[in-house]
């Protein structure tokens, strides 16, 4: 007869289950720290055997490494995203500007639909929060503050889209971003009037998730990042025209 006996699932098995989800959907995220064995094990309820087998499984296939002394991390699962040549082309091109913002502009604003319309009541709470904290830091008029929550601000609305594929993929985008390898992000959050811009445009789109419009939410992002856009395309004019200034006084000098 084909049937074979049915054998219940191993603690262990459970344990890389658990795990698992928690980094596909980016609960768990690349370098964070894992708690102490004990303590997993106790939030777990699972003996430390048990615990230590899943986290062996899990650090063969790359998903957690051990630092000596340091305990077990999540792995950086989206270093292999991007080769290093390829982020050097990114860096030194301006157009993979443009073709970045364009990709945002149609991922995200995908996104903010789906967060619109799939987004649980805990996720519109997040994406206001952080724009809460925004807010406070633009009173404060903290550019590298702002930089910062505005990346997170967009990855939060991402995560409330609730598709793992675009989570990871947009994750390493905005990984690069942080890093200055498309554009200075600081440097848009230290004129007055863009930074007052910038936070109305995240207002509005805050605004139509919450209110559930998807429709408007595509659209907010839209003007958001066409803003971003024109913005880089003014500093990269007037980069070029002070450039040009500067050899004509040179050249005036020596006259």
């Amino acid at each position: 007869m084909p049937f074979q006996k049915i054998e219940a699932e191993r603690l262990s098995q459970s344990v890389v289950s658990q795990i698992e989800t928690l980094i596909l959907r980016g609960i768990l995220k690349p370098g964070e720290r894992l708690p102490a064995e004990r303590d997993l094990s106790d939030r777990m309820g699972v003996s430390r055997p048990s615990l230590r087998e899943a986290i062996a499984d899990l650090q063969a296939r790359g998903l957690l490494v051990s630092r000596q002394g340091a305990g077990v991390y999540v792995g950086d699962v989206l270093g292999s995203a991007f080769s290093p040549a390829l982020v050097g082309l990114f860096a030194s091109h301006e157009e993979a500007v443009f073709d970045y913002l364009a990709f945002r502009r149609d991922m995200e604003g995908l996104a903010a639909e789906r967060a619109a319309q799939f987004g649980t009541e805990s996720d519109l709470q997040v994406i206001a929060a952080i724009l809460a904290k925004m807010e406070a830091a633009h009173l404060k008029r903290d550019p590298s503050d702002e930089a910062d929550l505005d990346a997170s601000f967009h990855m939060a609305i991402i995560e409330a889209s609730h598709n793992v594929v675009m989570l990871h993929m947009m994750r390493s985008m905005y990984d690069l971003l942080r890093q200055g390898v498309f554009y200075n992000r600081q440097v848009m959050f230290q004129a007055r009037d863009i930074r007052d811009s910038l936070l109305a445009q995240h207002r509005a789109i805050n605004a139509t998730i919450q209110a559930r419009d998807g429709a408007g939410a595509r659209l907010a992002v839209a003007a958001h990042l066409g803003f971003v856009e024109q913005a880089m395309q003014d500093q990269i004019k007037a980069r070029r025209n002070e450039d040009i200034a500067r050899r004509r006084l040179e050249q005036e000098r020596q006259r």
